[in-house]
């Protein structure tokens, strides 16, 4: 195993822990940052290029009919094989929270429409759940099993707020461990059912999953209630006849205990864990192998690489998955220091590959937002949690690196633009608005022409308003164009008047009978 430190090119106030990698062709993207995203990404979604251990995000798009993506924190996520060829590579993103740290329940699609040298344009679709619909939920997992030809979506764990009734001022962002309940999503018909196993007593979080095949491993994770971390093993198998699906449950020997580790793939049936803690204010140094044969699995230790001492000395520490194994891993900056970065970035190398630097097969993670310089044991409630498929995604395809200075200077665009003659938001006396604000105004898309951003605030936008317009896909048109819109609009069908017949008018007349020359020009009158 080897260490290497990557160094930040520009964006770097974004990477927070909490944040997730997904992969597409090779491609790795980051997602899941806190606050509103830039003006020049306003999906929020960036690729992640590292050329020469220095890493760069470029960002991306969503399609005219995506749905609103939230820059969760936190989510399960997992790979999805689709039935048609557009859907050969899809991630599911479930759960997460806000960014005024509301959780979702929420269940979103995310699949590659289309990309070119300058940008790629993803399609996001937001799916509807009937049955026993998962509560909103953050540090659990998601993966997809497949049995029979067909394929199914497992969640389990996590964390939930205390239910409303038991908030108070005081406790109002307390948590609780979700009941230890699996559920089983149908993500084509939009179904999902909860199942109670015997084998497992408790609600864990920040666990690691591994799905293969038909059966999932559930390893470590934390138990808020008992506050313990139980070297846990467990095999959840799904089997999916032609009518109700069986879930079983194993509990099986040679757990480890650890919370909020990294997994990476390192071949077809190898893993490695990276990361983690032991105890609650105690980084897990140690590195484990987990390797599959004829349907066994088995945990040993291997050796760690020669850890740095700001990495030894750091309390926390937070990382993802970059495939073909190697790790993006992060720890705290030394705050001591004025000018010292937020967070400090790494590269370990758990295994040798043949493919070179533009490569490497990335995939997601989640992290810590444990402020670094605090001195209060490390929360399990602020950790992370991978889960994986025993499937990678290989892609051989150039992509341009982002390019900084294609960037216009944001103190003088992006949020703090004028973007209406009455516009009068400052960077100097901005101050939030909106709930979902944290550092930067929100803006809306209006729609007129080849459309440009408005703040929301200077358009007098109830919050309702807002957040129905940014999770819908209906255009918006601000104050300036709306009168303009509506004149684009087709004028509504006019129905055409109704001819009397002649001989009503006959009737109605002085008694007299119409010579064919009055009759002409009356067709002539009401025609």
């Amino acid at each position: 195993m080897s260490l290497q430190m990557v160094t930040v090119g520009n964006n770097l106030a974004l990477i927070q822990p909490g944040f997730s990698l997904m992969t597409f062709d090779g491609q790795v993207f980051f997602f899941g940052q806190k606050g509103w995203p830039k003006r020049s990404c306003p999906t929020g979604v960036f690729h992640f290029d590292i050329k020469h251990n220095n890493l760069k995000l470029k960002p991306t798009a969503f399609s005219k009919d995506s749905c609103y993506l939230p820059p969760l924190r936190y989510p399960a996520t997992c790979t999805f094989k689709g039935s048609s060829e557009s859907e050969k590579h899809q991630y599911i993103i479930h759960g997460g929270k806000t960014p005024n740290n509301e959780l979702s329940d929420k269940i979103y699609v995310m699949s590659v429409l289309c990309k070119n040298s300058k940008k790629v344009t993803f399609r996001c679709t937001e799916k509807d759940l009937v049955g026993d619909v998962p509560e909103a939920r953050y540090g659990h997992s998601i993966d997809v099993v497949y049995s029979r030809g067909r394929s199914i979506g497992v969640l389990f764990g996590g964390r939930s707020y205390i239910p409303s009734t038991q908030r108070t001022t005081e406790k109002w962002n307390s948590v609780a461990d979700c009941l230890p309940h699996v559920f089983l999503v149908d993500f084509e018909f939009g179904c999902s059912t909860s199942y109670i196993l015997p084998e497992l007593q408790d609600g864990l979080s920040f666990h690691v999953s591994i799905a293969r095949n038909d059966t999932i491993y559930i390893l470590g994770g934390h138990s808020l209630a008992n506050n313990i971390r139980p070297a846990n093993l467990y095999r959840i198998r799904v089997d999916l006849p032609l009518g109700s699906p069986a879930v079983n449950c194993t509990v099986l020997p040679g757990g480890i205990s650890v919370s909020s580790a990294i997994l990476t793939q390192t071949n077809k049936d190898e893993f490695v864990i990276v990361g983690g803690y032991q105890l609650e204010n105690q980084k897990r140094m140690v590195c484990n192998i987990v390797s599959f044969e004829d349907n066994k699995i088995e945990i040993r230790e291997m050796e760690t690489p020669d850890w740095t001492p700001d990495i030894k000395h750091s309390k926390t520490w937070f990382g993802s998955n970059m495939g073909n194994g190697a790790i993006f891993l992060g720890i705290p900056g030394d705050n001591k220091q004025a000018l010292s970065e937020a967070f400090y970035f790494y590269i370990v190398k758990c295994a040798e590959d043949d493919l070179n630097e533009d490569q490497k097969t990335l995939t997601n993670s989640q992290t810590s937002t444990e402020d670094p310089g605090d001195s209060t044991p490390f929360e399990d409630s602020e950790e992370f949690c991978f889960s994986a498929e025993a499937n990678s995604f290989d892609g051989d395809d150039e992509f341009d690196t982002y390019n900084e200075d294609d960037e216009e200077d944001e103190s003088e665009t992006g949020y703090w633009i004028t973007c209406c003659p009455t516009c009068d938001v400052d960077i100097n006396t901005w101050v939030p608005f909106y709930s979902t604000e944290l550092n930067k105004p929100a803006m809306i898309y209006c729609s007129h022409g080849d459309g440009h951003w408005v703040h929301a605030q200077c358009m007098d936008l109830a919050e309702r308003t807002l957040i129905h317009l940014s999770e819908g896909s209906n255009k918006y048109y601000c104050k300036e164009h709306v009168e303009i819109a509506r004149a684009l609009q087709t004028p509504k069908r006019v129905l055409p008047l109704k001819k009397p017949p002649l001989k009503s008018l006959h009737k109605k007349g002085s008694g007299k009978i119409l010579t064919p020359a009055k009759k002409s020009f009356l067709r002539r009158l009401f025609d």
